[in-house]
């Protein structure tokens, strides 16, 4: 009963929040980038996922990072070949009594951030299951890449770099491993997302005009490429 009504909160809380959204985006002109990409966030409760978004969006840490309900929300702008990018990134909760609700927020992703936590192998174990989520409810073109967090905290370690490493090599993936507490490799793994991302768009392996591409194309003016209509929750934390 109450995680039927956590369910519903968060359906209601988003569909408001996708009307505000609405007005806003509406609103806002002109607009100072050239892409919209979509980016998910997903593994286990307690890998730090929240907390890697907020060192991205905010430059800071947040110790004690309340979990995330549902999902959470950032953006951010970067440039790529001279081209500014926004992110629009979408951080899902881990636990499982939300994957249901969650899994609604593939749809749609350019990118993915599947992350795991160096220091509790149980987290790295379970990848499998979340990459074959990415890759059934994504689109083929997804650029997803593997993100070891915690990677300050050597002395812990339960799973290393090799093997995750590949992992990441045998399934296709990008890989790196990052610290959200020391901001170390955060902004690499963002970017290098989006590089990939901006790539394929330039070789042509990513159509544009395909639904669900997880990228918009000039948003003033838009030629083709869509980003599907999710809610857009404006709340933004670092919940893990």
């Amino acid at each position: 009963m109450q995680m039927d009504k956590e369910l519903l909160w968060l359906r209601e809380w988003t569909s408001e929040s996708a009307l505000i959204e609405h007005s806003a985006t509406m609103a806002t002109a002109p607009y100072n980038y050239s892409y919209i990409f979509k980016y998910i966030i997903i593994g286990d409760m307690g890998v730090g996922k929240s907390c890697l978004l907020h060192q991205f969006t905010e430059k800071k840490f947040m110790a004690d990072c309340p979990h995330t309900i549902g999902v959470e929300f950032g953006t951010r702008i970067i440039e790529v070949s001279g081209q500014k990018i926004k992110l629009q990134i979408w951080d899902t909760a881990g636990q499982e009594r939300f994957r249901a609700v969650t899994r609604s927020y593939y749809r749609g992703a350019a990118g993915a951030l599947m992350v795991y936590d160096i220091t509790r192998r149980s987290t790295y174990n379970h990848l499998s299951s979340w990459l074959t989520d990415a890759r059934n409810l994504t689109n083929p073109n997804t650029v997803i890449i593997l993100i070891g967090n915690k990677a300050d905290l050597e002395a812990q370690r339960d799973v290393t770099y090799e093997e995750a490493k590949q992992f990441a090599e045998e399934n296709g993936l990008l890989f790196l491993e990052a610290s959200a507490k020391t901001g170390e490799n955060v902004e690499d793994a963002f970017l290098e997302a989006a590089k990939k991302i901006y790539q394929n768009i330039q070789d042509g392996s990513l159509d544009l005009n395909a639904a669900e591409s997880g990228v918009q194309h000039k948003p003033s003016a838009p030629q083709g490429g869509r980003l599907t209509s999710e809610p857009q929750p404006q709340r933004e934390g670092c919940g893990c």
